[in-house]
């Protein structure tokens, strides 16, 4: 075990080297490369897919272009409880009008099942081999979707890449067109910005640095085929910024996340930029024609309804609040005067945690 893991550190480091040397990888690599995990050759560790729920996918209809919403989590208490709630919403509007929403799937990158098997369609991927992470445990994520794609049945020809802190609103269609992917822009992917970092993964015969979209992995519509080739390219990248220290000063939490910006580049996958895919309270105040709330940022509030942001409100809504406990069953709303998008965002966690069976236990 010991000599396996060995080579396998020293095969990855060994690709991500190639990388920062400006060979990348091929526009057209296959999927099938060489990635972190157990040898192919070895005959001590086998490790299978272990998938549970296989959707129901009678209802496809020819004339719509059915997407899989897919959503990488660990088995921590903080991103199970997100989980649940994400499915109990998709579930609710998966059949609405408009829906294009197909199936859903649960990427849990810990290695192993956990006992909400039965409750969210799940797909267990092994986690990056100790310590290859270095303690960025989001860099599990393009790993894991590189595993789901290759050993799953993904009967959807379009995935919707989706975060444990998204409440979906209301039925969401295919918003990607044409070949391109469907994505939502973040004000601070920055690429004119910090070309002399992405350079060294975005060479300039790759084109403007502009290819690059200021957008991460989620939430993005993108081909199943599309994703097929990205996601290596997108493992790789990662690893290979990580390595770098003046790339992993300058991107920090949102490294992964200008990882996935890249590959998508190098593969020609340009994007749809659509800021009605989502809202993040308490920036964004209403709702509107938004599909997601992401609930990333801490809402807090005075009685006054007066937001407080960076001290503690007297009312307050913080995921992190529940880092190692599910949230209560019937949080107390926002006083008057605050937003609609964090009344909205309350009153749905509210909802789904009185109708999910067994909460908190």
């Amino acid at each position: 075990m010991g000599c396996g893991n060995l080579f396998f550190l020293v095969l990855v480091s060994f690709s991500v080297a190639l990388i920062t040397y400006n060979i990348i990888i091929s526009a057209n690599a296959p999927l099938k490369q060489e990635l972190p995990g157990p040898s192919r050759s070895s005959s001590s560790i086998t490790v299978d897919p272990v998938i549970k729920m296989p959707i129901d996918r009678s209802k496809t209809s020819s004339s719509k272009r059915l997407f899989h919403t897919a959503v990488t989590a660990s088995d921590s208490v903080y991103n199970t409880w997100q989980c649940r709630i994400m499915y109990y919403w998709f579930k609710k509007f998966k059949d609405g009008p408009n829906s294009e929403m197909g199936g859903f799937t649960r990427i849990l990158h810990s290695g192993k099942p956990d006992k909400y098997m039965d409750e969210i369609p799940t797909f267990v991927a092994q986690p990056l081999p100790a310590g290859m992470d270095q303690g960025y445990i989001v860099l599990n994520r393009p790993w894991a979707f590189v595993q789901w794609l290759q050993q799953a049945d993904i009967k959807e020809d379009y995935i919707l890449m989706s975060e444990p802190d998204h409440i979906i609103v209301k039925p969401i269609p295919n918003l990607s067109k044409d070949g391109l992917g469907a994505a939502f822009p973040f004000f601070y992917i920055e690429p004119k910005r910090y070309e002399s970092q992405l350079r060294k993964f975005f060479p300039e015969d790759k084109g403007p640095i502009t290819n690059i979209d200021p957008i991460g992995n989620s939430p993005v519509i993108v081909g199943r085929e599309s994703l097929k080739k990205i996601a290596p390219t997108w493992m790789n990248v990662s690893l290979a910024m990580k390595k770098d220290p003046e790339t992993d000063k300058a991107f920090g939490w949102v490294l992964e996340m200008y990882a996935y910006a890249v590959a998508s580049a190098l593969h020609g996958v340009s994007n749809i930029l659509y800021k009605d895919f989502m809202i993040q309270p308490p920036w964004d105040t209403e709702v509107g024609k938004k599909f997601i709330i992401h609930y990333t940022y801490g809402c807090d509030y005075n009685m006054k309804g007066e937001l407080t942001y960076g001290k503690m409100g007297e009312w307050r809504f913080d995921k992190r609040s529940y880092d190692n406990v599910v949230p209560p069953r019937n949080l107390s709303l926002p006083p008057p005067g605050v937003p609609e998008s964090v009344v909205t965002l309350v009153k749905m966690v509210n909802e789904a945690t009185a109708n999910i069976p067994n909460w908190g236990s």
